[in-house]
């Protein structure tokens, strides 16, 4: 029996000897489409609450659903993309039970009769010794439903335990939401934090390239339960699990599954049961905490919608939308390795930063590869760091990127001069050939003014300059430094190197 630390957990080797995980995924997916799910209300982010509603999706006596075909499309494009089959036909259902958020007090979603099921995604795991595994998740089903309103606590906790007051917005009640479900996930051992984390990661991917999502994890967009439980090396039967609820990030969900794993491992391991409850993650501790008991499917009244007519996608339809698939992020990432000729480890490096899709368009905008993987890995992904914001949600496109780069390639900026114009075009400034002729940027290229600042170096530094005539050209390094501060880095510094050897020989 292992040692169960001071916060209720048994450490995380331990726990791996003696049991196996088994998990599930249930990710949700906020669609982009212009309107909700069963009304005409916009679906904007970050509008005025309760701005964006009407007697549909606030439950008025006598309004009636109208199912949004682009949401089935886009649902349909998602289960094409995870290699699920296609209903011919299916329908709707109304989950119950008490919802403070959503003015029905029910969810039309799907229970019996998904749109897409039966599928897979293949995902790419790092292993400890530093190679690549594949892990094929086998995906369940992707059905339609719609979200929920948001509810906010006003008071010391931000929890309704304790608040002083609530308030609801509806605007996102109605939104059109899809529900990813996977298999249950077994045989990953010590890995199923990672394979959890590479599997939200490439379900995103896959989801932003469909073009139905942007799947910010940030923003509510998409977020992700997850279901884990534990049984004794040697079992058959699963253990019973608990579901942690809207985790919100990559980083949380492999942190919640490896923080279940230990809890659970020291339940058990104490001789106790575990309890089906659905859990919250504590973002600052890494931890989750108790919620409520989890419901089965049976306490949700499932019964098929009564205002609501049947989906039946025709075939034809369906084999459109697949013909029209874009490249899929598995296939561009191959692909992407092979034109820019990438180790396995830089290919890494790029999606561990999230800069794929960015690199690859500031690429498509012009720019060398090398070059726009070093400005997006380098500058811009410290700036994204400081800023706790995505590299791509950062204030700067691919394009004016790529125009960074090429002025400095034709000599118009320097390195240094560069990244004063990446400061420019976050704060706002403008486009970066606005940002270089606003703040003065351009590299100094007339020589009799560079003379000048060269001749002033030379003046105010005796005995470099000294050094220099004696023939020790390293010390030409000082001089140059005092040029390009005099200059404010605008000087081209191997043409004031030139300039200063010439003065100086002889």
């Amino acid at each position: 029996m292992g040692v169960v630390a001071a916060d209720g957990v048994l450490d995380y080797e331990t726990a791996l000897a003696d049991y196996e995980p088994v998990m599930g995924l249930e990710t949700h997916v906020e669609l982009n489409t212009a309107t909700k799910m069963f009304c005409g209300c916009p679906t904007g982010f970050g509008a005025e609450p309760n701005s964006q509603v009407c007697p549909v999706c606030l439950a008025l006596p006598g309004a009636l659903p109208v199912v949004n075909a682009e949401a089935i499309a886009s649902t349909i494009k998602i289960g094409l993309a995870l290699n699920c089959s296609i209903a011919s036909w299916c329908r709707f259902a109304r989950k119950n039970y008490f919802y403070p958020d959503m003015p029905k007090n029910y969810q039309i979603s799907q229970y019996d009769e998904p749109l897409c099921s039966d599928g897979y995604l293949d995902v790419e795991v790092e292993t400890p010794d530093g190679e690549t595994t594949v892990v094929r998740v086998g995906i369940e089903r992707v059905h339609m439903e719609e979200d929920t309103g948001k509810t906010t606590h006003i008071g010391e906790t931000g929890r309704i335990h304790g608040a002083d007051y609530s308030t609801v917005d509806y605007n996102r009640a109605g939104v059109p939401l899809i529900e990813i479900v996977t298999k249950p996930i077994e045989n990953t051992d010590a890995l199923a934090p990672a394979v959890a984390r590479a599997y939200v990661r490439e379900l995103r991917e896959v989801v932003r390239s469909l073009g139905v999502s942007d799947a910010r994890m940030e923003e509510g967009s998409m977020r992700c339960d997850v279901n884990l439980s534990l049984m004794p090396r040697g079992a058959t039967e699963w253990g019973t699990r608990s579901e942690t609820k809207n985790v919100n990030s990559m980083r949380s969900v492999e942190r919640a599954v490896r923080y279940e794993i230990q809890r659970h491992g020291a339940v058990l391991s104490a001789g106790a049961s575990v309890v089906q409850e659905t859990r919250h993650f504590q973002e600052g501790s890494g931890s989750t905490v108790s919620g409520r008991s989890k419901e089965e499917a049976q306490d949700y009244r499932y019964f098929p919608d009564p205002d609501l007519v049947p989906v039946a996608p025709p075939a034809d339809w369906v084999a459109q939308l697949g013909a029209a698939l874009p490249e899929l992020p598995a296939a561009r990432r191959r692909r992407i390795q092979r034109d820019w000729d990438l180790s396995d480890e830089e290919l890494r490096d790029l999606m561990n930063a999230g800069a794929i899709e960015v690199v690859a368009a500031t690429v498509e905008a012009g720019a060398p590869s090398d070059e726009a993987r070093k400005w997006w890995l380098n500058e811009l992904s410290r700036r994204a760091t400081e800023t706790n914001v995505a590299l791509d949600a950062l204030p700067i496109t691919a394009a004016q990127v790529a125009r960074i780069v090429a002025l400095v390639a034709e000599g118009t900026l320097t390195n240094k001069l560069a990244r004063q114009v990446v400061d420019g075009v976050l704060a706002g400034e403008g486009d970066p050939d606005t940002v270089v002729e606003t703040r003065g940027l351009r590299v100094m290229n007339d020589d009799s003014a560079l003379g000048d600042a060269v001749d002033a170096a030379i003046a105010a530094n005796p005995d470099a300059a000294d050094k220099v005539r004696g023939g020790k050209v390293a010390a030409a390094g000082a001089l140059v430094g005092a040029v390009m501060k005099a200059t404010k880095g605008q000087a081209d510094a191997n043409r004031a190197r030139e300039l200063i050897l010439e003065r100086l020989s002889g």
